[in-house]
Formats: C-alpha cells, sequence, structure tokens
C-alpha cells in the first residue's frame, strides 16, 4: 500500500512538471491627471485618465469630469490675489469625489492659464506672480501631486489645441479591434485648428512643405511620430478685448455721445473711459482721446455695413504690402491647407446665430447681415433667455469672426467649407487642456507591464482531474 501511494505521489508531481507555464500580464493600473484652464474670462477644471502602460510613450486619455470655476477668471483678482486661489477650491473638491482616494496622491495638477495672464503680466507682473502664487498655494494643500502653475505662451495654447482636435478625431491613434490595440490609421487626415477666446485668437495647422518662418513653428513626437505645425497667436484680438478696441476707436473718433454701428437700432450702453486703462490692448495713449474718468454713451444704430467696415479697421492689413504669406501687422502664415475645426467663441457666436455646417459663405454672410439690422426690442423679445449684456455684441463679433477668417486667415469661397465649427467630440471638450495633459504624459514615466507566472487553464483543469483520479486510486489501494 505505501509502495502504491509513493508511486502515485511520483506521478503527480511528473504530472505538475510536464504541465506548460506561461507569462501573463495584469491589467495596467489606471493613472489620474487634473489641468485648471484659467482663460481669461473664466477658468475650468477638467480630470482626465490613462491606463499606465502607455501606447509609444504618449497616454491614451479620456476626459472623466468638467468643472467651472465660479466667477471670473483668475487675472480679474490682481488686486484680491486670495480670491484667485479661494476659487478654485470648490472644483478641486470635485475633483477628489472623481478620483479614487488610493490614486489622489499619484494625480499629477496642472493650472495653465492663457491670454488674460499674458496681459496682466504685460502690465503688472507683480500682480500677476501673486495670483500665481496663491492659486499654486490652494492646490498645494490638496492631496495631488501639484505639478505648478504657469502662463502657457500664445503659440503653447494654439499647438494644445491641435493636438486636441486631432486626438479627439482619431488622426493619431485609433483601436483597432483585430490587433487588440491601438494603432496610427493610414492615410490619417490632420485637421487644423482656430481657437477664438476672449483676449486672444490662435491658428494652428501642417501647412504643405516645410514652415518657412522657424519662429512659428511647434514640433511634437505623439504616438512615436513626429508631427511640425505652423502656430501663431495674436493677443489683443480676442473676442472682449476686440469689443473694447472698437469702442475705443469709435469714441477717439465721435466724441462723447458715439454711434456704435454694431449695436442694435434704439440700444444704449453707457461706459467710463477708465474702463480702457484696464488691458494693455486700450491703454496706449491716443492724442484724440483723453483718459479720463468721464462717462461716454454708446448709441446703436443697427448698420451691418458700418459695423464691418469699423470691425476691418482694427487691422492692420496694409503691414502685409501684397505679400500672400501673411495675414496682418506683418505677421507670417503659408497658405491655409485642409480641413478646419474652429472652437471655443468661435463656435458659440455661430451656434447663436443658428449657422449650420454646409452653409454657404453667401448664406452666412446673409445671415449675419440680417441679424445686425434688427432693433434692440425685437432681439430682446426673440431671446429672453439671453443674457442682455451679452445680446448686444452678437453683430459685431460674427462680423469680426468673417473679417479674421476670410480677410486675415485667407479662407475662401471654396476653402470655406473646410471649416467645422464645434465644441465637443463625443463626450471630451475640445480646447488646448486634453493637448496639454496628452503632451505631458510623454513626462509621466509608463509603468512596465507587470508579469506574473501563470497556468494555460485547459492544461491546468486536466493537471487537477487527473490529480484527484490518483489520490483516489491511492486511497482505494490503501484501504485495501
Amino acid at each position: 500500500a505505501i509502495v502504491g501511494v509513493l508511486v502515485a505521489a511520483s506521478i503527480i508531481a511528473l504530472v505538475l512538471s510536464l504541465v506548460k507555464i506561461e507569462d501573463v500580464t495584469l491589467p495596467p493600473t489606471v493613472k489620474y491627471g487634473m489641468v485648471f484652464d484659467a482663460g481669461s474670462s473664466h477658468t475650468s477644471l477638467f480630470v482626465y485618465k490613462w491606463d499606465s502602460d502607455k501606447e509609444n510613450d504618449t497616454g491614451v486619455v479620456s476626459q472623466t469630469l468638467s468643472c467651472d470655476v465660479q466667477g471670473q477668471g483668475i487675472s480679474s483678482y490682481a488686486n484680491d490675489p486670495l480670491k484667485a486661489g479661494d476659487s478654485l477650491r470648490e472644483c478641486l473638491d470635485e475633483a477628489l469625489k472623481a478620483v479614487p482616494a488610493a490614486k489622489w496622491r499619484d494625480a499629477p495638477a496642472y493650472l495653465g492659464a492663457t491670454a488674460g495672464m499674458r496681459l496682466l503680466r504685460e502690465q503688472n507682473s507683480s500682480a500677476a506672480d501673486r495670483v500665481l502664487a496663491e492659486v499654486a498655494k490652494t492646490m498645494q494643500e490638496y492631496p495631488v501631486a501639484f505639478k505648478g502653475a504657469h502662463i502657457l505662451t500664445g503659440e503653447e495654447e494654439g499647438a494644445y489645441g491641435w493636438i486636441t482636435i486631432n486626438y479627439l478625431l482619431g488622426s493619431f491613434t485609433k483601436y483597432s479591434p483585430k490587433a487588440h490595440t491601438w494603432v496610427r490609421p493610414e492615410a490619417a487626415n490632420i485637421f487644423g485648428a482656430l481657437d477664438l477666446g476672449g483676449a486672444s485668437t490662435q491658428i494652428s495647422f501642417m501647412p504643405e512643405g516645410s514652415v518657412i518662418n522657424w519662429n512659428e513653428a511647434s514640433k511634437f513626437t505623439l504616438y512615436g511620430y513626429d508631427y511640425n505645425i505652423y502656430t501663431h497667436s495674436y493677443l489683443c484680438y480676442g473676442q472682449n478685448e476686440m469689443l473694447k478696441r472698437l469702442a475705443k476707436g469709435l469714441i477717439a473718433v465721435r466724441g462723447e455721445l458715439v454711434d456704435h454701428p454694431c449695436y442694435p437700432k434704439d440700444y444704449n450702453e453707457t461706459i467710463s473711459l477708465s474702463s480702457f486703462r484696464t488691458s494693455p490692448c486700450t491703454n496706449q495713449s491716443d492724442p484724440r482721446l483723453a483718459l479720463s474718468d468721464r462717462n461716454v454713451t454708446l448709441e446703436g444704430r443697427g448698420n451691418a455695413s458700418g459695423c464691418l467696415a469699423a470691425v476691418k479697421k482694427l487691422f492692420n492689413f496694409s503691414a502685409c504690402g501684397q505679400s500672400q504669406d501673411c495675414t496682418f501687422d506683418g505677421v507670417y502664415q503659408p497658405p491655409v491647407r485642409g480641413q478646419f475645426i474652429a472652437f471655443s467663441a468661435f463656435y458659440h457666436n455661430f451656434k447663436f446665430l443658428n449657422l449650420t455646417e454646409g452653409q454657404s459663405l453667401a448664406a452666412v454672410r446673409e445671415t449675419i447681415e440680417h441679424f445686425c439690422t434688427r432693433s434692440w426690442k425685437d432681439l430682446s423679445s426673440s431671446y429672453p433667455k439671453e443674457n442682455p449684456e451679452r445680446l448686444p455684441k452678437y453683430c459685431a463679433n460674427a462680423n469680426y469672426i468673417l473679417t479674421l477668417l476670410l480677410d486675415a486667415y485667407k479662407f475662401n469661397e471654396t476653402s470655406w467649407n473646410n471649416i467645422n465649427f464645434q465644441m465637443k467630440v463625443g463626450s471630451a471638450d475640445i480646447g488646448w487642456v486634453l493637448g496639454y495633459m496628452l503632451n505631458l504624459t510623454n513626462m509621466i514615466p509608463a509603468e512596465a507591464p507587470v508579469w506574473v507566472k501563470g497556468h494555460i487553464p485547459s492544461l491546468w483543469a486536466a493537471a487537477v482531474a487527473f490529480i484527484i483520479l490518483t489520490l483516489a486510486l491511492a486511497l482505494a489501494a490503501l484501504l485495501l
């Protein structure tokens, strides 16, 4: 009987040694990151996640939360920096709910400030530093891996918006069910990016051939491929700063009671000349305009052609001469090429005016011209839910967009149809923030796959069945 048990044990050991062992990878851990978009008029927080085993050194990132900070942009707190930090707390609390507690300490957190803070730094660098110090102090109080609060350059803002668009539209990488992995699409369609904010506007795209002026070029390596794009940012050409510059130009020419061709007929707005001192875009000395504290009344005239003419005066097109590779103010730009996504204020203005994809340029112009001739009574009754401070400005905004796209960037009747106005792809927001996070994931080390020794399930099941049978026979032998 003892001999029988020993023989059975030997057989069991032999079977186990023959069962094939293979390396098995455990599922990758999930990483989280968060970025504040501190714009000129408001701040938003976005939370992203990605698998730790990155694809060619770049994380495959998805958005899990967006949170709008209450109040204006952080640059508005120049005289009370403590409030800039406190304004972030509500969204930081929301972010901690969206990220598992075990991941908090490893979640990198960034704040990127854009044109509003660029203007504040130009006007008062010490005030800008104090605002950044306070938002950094607040973020450091939270159990996350704070990585810094910085002011982005205009070119960084434009380039990161370009990355976001092409990532969301699958130009860089797509998941292949056959290969069970992420692959680069063949003949990938690379989109250009058009961004219009409150204080600046950006254009970014891949030109045909190489970029001649390397001051306007940005280079990236994403998912194992190199990209070289043209990008330029125009400070003081954002929507809000444009409106201030437009009003200042009208006042300088016409005095205290001013006809405003872009405002609806019978609409009046009173502004103080001291408001022009709050921005470097309108603070330049003008011999025709004494910057006092007196008030000026802007009277709407609803003049569509007069509005377009006034808006065009904001650009210095003569600085380009006869050059075709130039926008305005003597800025170099290669010819626009390919499809473009226009987002932020581009999108919001055209959505309000009910301008749809595929409309001809002639139809767009007709819609804008008709809107500009409507009276204030007509508009306010037709759009009762619209902010009454924003409603009178859509005529100026729309004419500004047309001038920027057609006269400055040089889109034409044909290439106009290559512009798509949108703000989301799926559940993700279009903007510079996701591109920023994607680029930063190149700086976050990828985790090597965790390998463990595991048995092939079918062979292991057969081995277990054989062991049980052998033990049963051995027990029967002992009993006999």
